[in-house]
């Protein structure tokens, strides 16, 4: 039902549209805001998925419905440390929540990091009794340390996650 695949480079806008509408949608979910990026110009969009399609150390997954776009994850190993990866972006359209999607994003993204021979996959999600906070449990990942702010200055808390592979 969903096909999920790697975004290329001349794809910016679609990345763009789905992730300023990922951050209106669920502005407790990011560690950016829609104020800040959509402030962003054109270039700095085109470059960064264009940055991320030559890389082997980033994976931005697009799920598409169709010809809709209705999920988002992107995946990131720092060249300092290739023994972990991180998914620093994550999001489901709200249409199409609880049909699998947000599974399927999960596996594309673990499953990318195992080809890299990476050891963990680890991450941060708003802490609460979510859909989220469960989609992560059922995949493998588990609490590590202390919830902390989600952005500088923030009450909203973030769990970070970890998943030994």
């Amino acid at each position: 039902m969903f096909l999920i695949r790697r975004l290329r480079s001349d794809e910016w806008r679609a990345y763009r549209d789905i992730r300023l509408r990922a951050l209106q949608d669920s502005p407790q979910a990011f560690g950016s805001t829609f104020e800040v990026e959509s402030a962003k110009l054109d270039d700095y969009w085109e470059a960064r998925l264009a940055a991320a399609a030559k890389s082997p150390h980033q994976s931005p997954l697009i799920a598409e419905e169709g010809t809709r776009k209705v999920g988002l994850v992107w995946v990131w190993i720092d060249p300092e440390r290739t023994d972990e990866a991180h998914v620093i972006q994550m999001w489901v359209a709200p249409e199409v929540r609880g049909q699998g999607c947000g599974a399927r994003l999960v596996e594309a993204a673990v499953d990318w990091a195992r080809e890299r021979k990476v050891r963990s996959i680890h991450l941060r999600v708003t802490c609460g009794d979510t859909a989220a906070v469960r989609l992560y449990q059922r995949a493998g990942f588990q609490p590590v340390g202390d919830p902390e702010p989600l952005r500088p200055s923030s009450v909203e808390l973030a769990q970070p996650m970890r998943l030994d592979l």
